[in-house]
């Protein structure tokens, strides 16, 4: 595993625990009721889930997020209707609670109208990481409080659905520098929009451009390759990262296909299901992001994404001294007067504690 994806540690300086053995039991004990207690506490606090549309107007980003999560979250335009084009780059965000099951989930959905769509397009990437870095900030000083509270909000940013628009040809130049920076940032996952423009052919050849792009320009999207667990997350990633980007498309009305009820684009020729993988890809697109991966998703944004954030912040203020590990609450002293003898004083240190302390154990 990619020592990234691993927290610093205050102890890794000490010396290593002694081996843990393994003893024979007696009995039943019923440490298996763990994960029942774990289950009942998770579906009283519920889960937060924040997602990031970015492209281009016309994309069909709306639309994808109310097909995802089979609910009203943004309200689309009317057919016909003209908006105007917003001049410069605004994030907006909306947050629903979504319940299914007695699990209640608090999406909150960040949309970029503007991106891409002026004629100088110059940095405008930039309130979009300014955006998510401002999330990472303020995380951060709830989390130095010296009194804490029990949950701190959660409103970073855990995946960007980057959409490229079907053009057939490759990435454009502004697609790969934005993608750089924010893959240093965020993770993201890429999709084709609007893929039901494309023929089978032209959207596999897309493909197979976006992801030598990608690769020529080392650009790692999610999920990435260094953080890897396991065999079996190796297995399952390597087939995701194959169709990487989903070519997908969106739509938020029902259609009778047949006799049943269906989610779908009505055309000339037909209706596209979105649910049916021999229309599009949104099966797999909504698989990764909610049945599959996003408690992933949300551990890479804590450990690795966030953690490195942290840890520039925390070198900036000066706040780490030589000794890993350790933060100095207060500046150093000023030199004593020559001739004279500095008294000692007691030295104010503490150690940070560990976020995930209790999976160590």
């Amino acid at each position: 595993m990619d020592p990234l994806r691993q927290s610093p540690s205050p102890s890794s300086s000490r010396a290593s625990s002694p081996r843990t053995l393994s003893c024979e039991r007696l009995g039943y004990v019923g440490i298996e009721a763990v994960l029942d207690q774990l289950k009942i506490k998770a579906m009283k606090m519920g889960f937060e889930f924040n997602i990031m549309v970015v492209g281009q107007s016309g994309l069909g980003k709306s639309t994808m997020v109310n097909t995802l999560f089979k609910s009203k979250i943004w309200k689309s335009t009317m057919p016909g209707l003209r908006v105007p084009m917003p001049q410069t780059l605004q994030l907006h965000s909306v947050t629903h609670v979504i319940e299914e099951n007695g699990v209640k989930l608090k999406l909150t959905v960040t949309d970029t109208p503007g991106f891409g769509d002026q004629i100088n397009n110059d940095k405008c990437w930039d309130p979009i990481l300014g955006y998510i870095n401002e999330q990472y900030e303020r995380y951060l000083q709830e989390e130095i409080l010296i009194t804490r509270q029990r949950h701190i909000p959660d409103t970073r940013v855990h995946c960007c659905i980057y959409f490229v628009p079907p053009t057939g040809h490759c990435l454009r130049p502004l697609d790969l520098e934005f993608l750089q920076r924010l893959c240093r940032a965020v993770n993201v996952v890429p999709v084709i929009a609007r893929a039901d423009s494309l023929t089978i052919e032209e959207r596999e050849a897309f493909r197979h451009r976006i992801q030598d792009d990608l690769k020529t320009h080392s650009i790692e999207v999610y999920p990435q390759k260094s953080f890897d667990e396991d065999v079996n997350d190796k297995i399952l990633n390597s087939k995701i990262r194959e169709r990487i980007p989903f070519a997908v498309v969106g739509a938020d009305r029902e259609h009778m296909v047949n006799g049943r009820c269906v989610l779908g684009r009505k055309t000339k020729w037909g209706i596209i299901e979105v649910e049916n993988m021999a229309h599009c890809e949104f099966p797999l697109l909504r698989d990764l992001l909610i049945r599959s991966h996003l408690q992933d998703l949300k551990d890479i944004t804590h450990n690795v994404h966030y953690e490195n954030y942290r840890i520039i912040r925390l070198k900036e203020s000066h706040a780490l001294p030589q000794g890993p590990g350790w933060v100095n609450l207060a500046p150093a002293p000023p030199p004593a007067p020559t001739g004279t003898r500095a008294s000692p004083g007691p030295a104010k240190m503490c150690r940070w504690a560990e976020d995930n302390s209790d999976e160590d154990f």
